[in-house]
């Protein structure tokens, strides 16, 4: 059984993994094929500048076999997308996309922290994973309408549905995620680990008084208090 703790390595792509570029883009066409769903294709040449550009995340076992794989693409320099999932067959269902995905998230944060970040996807799992990372399902008109994003639909056997619904709707879903949104959330987890020593001096000194407490309505002996007390000091 696959440990993706352990076994397998999800990185920051740079040049170096060019080598897997073809193997991912023959693995997107075929994984598009055996779903009967649209993509928009890639050449290997577009995955490796992504790599090159530092706008990329690969995961590979310690044997460096070729496990995963999703890229960063920017549109009008207030939009990300986090494109072209893929996970090898042979380690589906084994929850590495969802460390691709949050590995990719996070980079795209680090990078663009500004920017607004969507997918179009027909995948129930990889819609429940944006769910958890705090996508949410928008319109197609919250997303980027830059010209260049759309003519990338070209490829997709869905196109012509995509015109007629003068770019409105299609088979796949939009998600966004949208960091004014979620920046009072962020600030306080980032506020509540700076001072978390302070809150945790604070519950030792109250559980000091809740011992007290007990002493003084004769629910716990003195030795008791004392010898509690004496370890909860100790840590302050």
């Amino acid at each position: 059984m696959i440990d993706i703790n352990n076994d397998i390595h999800v990185l920051e792509a740079n040049a170096s993994f060019s080598k897997y570029s073809q193997m991912i883009c023959d693995e997107m066409e075929s994984s598009a094929k055996v779903r009967g769903t649209g993509i928009a294709k890639r050449n290997p040449e577009y995955i490796t500048q992504k790599m090159e550009e530092g706008k990329a995340v690969i995961a590979l076992t310690k044997d460096g076999i070729w496990v995963g794989f999703c890229y960063i693409e920017t549109w009008e320099g207030e939009y990300v997308a986090n494109s072209g999932l893929i996970v090898a067959p042979d380690f589906r269902k084994t929850g590495v996309a969802k460390k691709i995905k949050q590995k990719i998230f996070d980079l795209s944060r680090r990078k663009y922290p500004e920017a607004k970040i969507f997918g179009l996807t027909t995948g129930l799992a990889v819609m429940k994973i944006n769910s958890d990372l705090g996508y949410e399902p928008v319109t197609y008109s919250e997303l980027t309408q830059d010209e260049k994003f759309w003519a990338g639909c070209k490829s997709c056997i869905n196109y012509d549905i995509l015109i007629d619904k003068e770019r409105k709707n299609c088979f796949c879903t939009a998600m966004l995620y949208d960091p004014k949104e979620h920046a009072p959330i962020e600030q306080i987890k980032e506020e509540f680990k700076e001072n978390a020593h302070i809150f945790e001096r604070f519950m030792k000194i109250k559980k000091f008084s809740f011992l007290q407490g007990l002493f003084d309505k004769g629910k716990m002996s003195d030795t008791k208090v004392r010898s509690f007390a004496k370890v909860l000091m100790s840590t302050l």
